[in-house]
């Protein structure tokens, strides 16, 4: 089988992403790597996904696991090296799956060579391509902006006597967007990976390439607004509006000519994190157009806000704001705390090592997280091992690698609790993740519930992650048909999906009480389904505690 021409594939997409120092270990180094990744992609096609996220593989001094690259065109020895990338795509597209990279472009590492001549004075050819500005008269930093982890965002370089601008690390400078240089190097990047057959980009941090050139001070935060990052009374990046450090008008511009370049390569497509004050709003002008991203997701649904009401208020505004853009749904990923977990009942979370991925109260209020977002109108980003069911690993300080982590300790334990290795096997080392010591232990929770043990579990939620996103794939309505809220209970989701074809009703009890709904107005039809929904049938409805049910009409 090659993988489909349809260039609007993206269009209701199940997105895995895999983050590669975690998913499997092939050399031995406690480190997983491509050629891991590859092995496991018949897997990974088993589940009913469309495509996968690979997080960056660039090479990299690792000082943020990756996420500061030094070269954007190149595969860290770690992970082994561009014949294995190619290796990965062929295989890739012979199971039908795409594969989307992670670009990390607002950004990159101190030690790239861009970087390395920049900071040597102020009159070289790169000595424009980061964000440098002159100390006040009394020495102290430009502005008020902070990084996202921790303190200002301005670091001194006695080589060139000025500050440099960084939005996260300060080993991760932010490239100067106002140069056109530097957005046709961005470019260049793209299409070097387009040319080698990858099928589209998440853009890390999209929102963040520009900068206000007149570097003017952000506002105190007045409110919580939908979508911002770092809110937290132990970070003072949430102390500010982010008015002029990100989210600048220019962005428009550039993104369109970033589509311009996929255009050229029919198919490929984009998906951009958007971490802002308004993130709606800044969707809608990324998205609309059908010239700009082909899709975003916000960090709404990856804050600790949960529950039907919070849900169906973030999809209506979603709704109402996009317009004609796209919504790509995420519960989970990669820098917040796993969503089994992070959306337990209070009281619930405390005792990791009770967790168990064939309770059937948590199988069932996993694949009701799972339906709020496959049901929805959108595409979705699933996380590694949440169709395992897999909690938030508990890590002792000694455990932590993370400087976001290290910094907050222990108000805040970073982002290592969730990256911690896939469990594969429950009777070799380290869950079959590894032969030497993992770059993060492997929980013996995931252990005891590895790919291995599930598979021989016939009701365990990785069968049943099978059922949904394959029956999923069966009903074009759900891929690209509209959404219509219906009056019920607070704690439940009951809607309708439509296209010209075909009419669902559907029901999710985001709750741990029983829910009754009314859908005595609709003539509810028998239909093939999921075997862990039930089916809702004309008239009065009890819904069990995280209980899904879906009819045609």
């Amino acid at each position: 089988m090659t993988v489909s021409n349809n260039s609007n594939w993206w269009r209701g997409a199940v997105i895995y992403q895999v983050y590669p120092r975690s998913y499997l270990d092939s050399t031995g180094t406690g480190v997983g790597d491509l050629k891991g990744i590859t092995s496991k992609l018949e897997y990974i096609a088993s589940l009913g996904v469309d495509a996968v996220w690979i997080s960056p593989f660039f090479t990299s001094p690792m000082k943020d696991f990756g996420y500061d690259i030094s070269d954007y065109c190149d595969v860290d020895p770690i992970f082994g090296c561009l014949a294995d990338f190619d290796v990965l795509i062929e295989k890739a597209h012979s199971l039908n799956l795409k594969i989307m990279i992670d670009l990390v472009l607002s950004h990159c590492s101190d030690e790239h060579k861009w970087f390395k001549e920049s900071r040597l004075s102020d009159n070289n050819d790169k000595a424009d391509w980061f964000v440098w500005a002159d100390a006040n008269d009394d020495g102290s930093v430009p502005n008020n902006w902070q990084s996202v982890f921790g303190g200002a965002a301005w670091t001194w370089d006695s080589r060139r006597k000025q500050y440099y601008l960084h939005n996260f690390l300060t080993s991760q400078p932010d490239l100067n967007f106002h140069n056109p240089e530097v957005q046709q190097a961005s470019l260049d990047t793209a299409e070097f990976w387009l040319k080698r057959g990858v099928d589209g980009f998440r853009l890390d941090a999209v929102n963040f390439y520009f900068h206000d050139q007149r570097l003017r001070n952000n506002p105190p935060r007045v409110e919580v607004t939908e979508g911002a990052i770092g809110v937290r009374p132990d970070n003072p990046y949430g102390f500010q509006m982010h008015k002029y450090d990100k989210s600048q008008p220019q962005n428009v511009r550039f993104l369109e000519k970033f589509r311009s370049l996929l255009d050229q390569y029919p198919g490929s497509a984009t998906v951009g994190e958007i971490g802002c004050d308004h993130s709606i709003e800044t969707m809608a002008a990324y998205t609309s157009g059908n010239n700009k991203l082909n899709m975003a997701y916000s960090f709404d649904l990856l804050t600790e806000e949960k529950g039907a009401p919070f849900l169906k208020g973030t999809i209506l505004r979603h709704q109402e704001k996009l317009l004609d853009g796209w919504p790509c749904w995420s519960t989970g990923n990669h820098d917040v705390q796993r969503v089994m977990t992070r959306w337990a009942d209070k009281g619930t979370v405390e005792k990791q090592t009770d967790y168990d991925a064939n309770n059937q109260k948590d199988i069932e209020r996993g694949l009701a997280y799972l339906a709020s977002t496959t049901l929805a109108r959108g595409s979705v980003c699933l996380y590694q091992g949440e169709e395992l069911g897999f909690t938030e690993a508990k890590l002792t300080y000694e455990d932590l690698v993370d400087p976001y982590g290290l910094t907050f300790w222990p108000e805040y334990q970073g982002r290592d609790g969730c990256r911690t290795p896939m469990a594969w096997t429950t009777d070799q080392p380290n869950g079959g993740f590894s032969t030497a010591k993992p770059w993060l232990p492997v929980a013996s929770s995931h252990i005891k519930n590895s790919v291995e043990a599930l598979e021989l579990q016939p009701e365990a939620i990785l069968h049943h992650y099978r059922d949904i996103l394959n029956w999923r794939k069966q009903h074009e309505v759900l891929l690209d048909g509209d959404m219509e809220f219906i009056d019920g209970p607070e704690d439940v989701l009951f809607f309708v999906r439509k296209n010209d074809k075909q009419t669902l009703l559907c029901a999710i009890n985001l709750s741990n009480k029983e829910q009754t709904i009314d859908a005595t107005h609709y003539e509810c039809q028998l239909m093939a389904i999921p075997k862990s929904f039930a089916l809702l049938e004309t008239g009065k409805n009890t819904l069990a505690p995280w209980q899904v049910k879906v009819c045609q009409l």
